[in-house]
């Protein structure tokens, strides 16, 4: 975790910056301006999870059903969002279709529960609703592996124990997964907001390191307005067959 900082060093480059001393621990300080300092830390990863499609926090989740089940399924504990298009059955190699309240009452009410050769789900109460088997008599069979990608609310890895993460920090030593520069811009920010101090130079500086995070957080392709393209042609429902490869 070398490219990230934990809370304590993120804390105190602000504290500095904004006139206060550096603390050894951030946490045992009693110094009343790093609770405020801590508090708004956590109010700043929640705004930033909430403010882009970060890839460092892109989860997978994998489901695979048995014939006891309700056909209705919890969501992660860290559950943020689902990535949209990224559901798979992958026993049969099939995208899962996302529905929506309508297009659920209408395929329930148009009687294609018993004709449908595709998953589908829905998310609804809380959980994840697989059509046509939840709330229904129709049995879910065993074995089919369902799989989905999803933007967990978890922020921080605690104590930069590898695969120990949570969504708000509580230890000196937990590492904050955003962008250092980007993280420390909008906490002072945000300090200064509250402190009722001038933050104009503070956000200008958000406003700037936020841009360039988010063009540079996620991979793409090189756009060329010349006639010469480097492209990477991907096999298809549109220019493969469904059988006969290799033949």
């Amino acid at each position: 975790m070398a490219r990230f900082k934990t809370i304590n060093d993120i804390v105190n480059q602000v504290a500095v910056e904004t006139g206060l001393h550096r603390q050894a621990d951030i946490f045992a300080t009693a110094d009343s301006s790093f609770d405020q300092l801590i508090t708004l830390a956590n109010s700043c990863g929640y705004e930033l999870l909430q403010s882009d499609d970060w890839q460092n926090f892109n989860r997978t989740h994998k489901i695979v059903t048995q014939s006891t089940d309700t056909g209705i399924y919890d969501l992660p504990d860290d559950y943020a969002y689902m990535i949209d298009q990224t559901a798979w059955e992958l026993t049969n190699n099939v995208p899962v279709g996302n529905l929506s309240a309508q297009e659920w009452t209408y395929l329930k009410g148009s009687d294609l529960v018993s004709y449908t050769i595709y998953a589908s789900f829905r998310l609804n109460e809380g959980k994840i609703w697989i059509f046509p088997y939840a709330n229904s008599s129709q049995e879910v069979p065993d074995g089919l592996t369902l799989e989905f990608e999803y933007a967990s609310r978890n922020w921080v890895n605690s104590h930069g124990v590898q695969g120990e993460y949570d969504d708000k920090c509580v230890n000196p030593d937990d590492i904050v997964l955003f962008e250092p520069y980007m993280f420390e811009r909008l906490l002072k920010a945000r300090f200064l907001e509250a402190r009722g101090f001038d933050s104009s130079m503070a956000t200008e500086q958000l406003n700037r390191a936020f841009t360039s995070w988010v063009g540079k957080d996620k991979s793409a392709p090189i756009l060329d307005a010349s006639q010469r393209r480097l492209t990477v042609n991907y096999l298809s429902d549109c220019n493969a067959p469904d059988t006969g490869f290799g033949k």
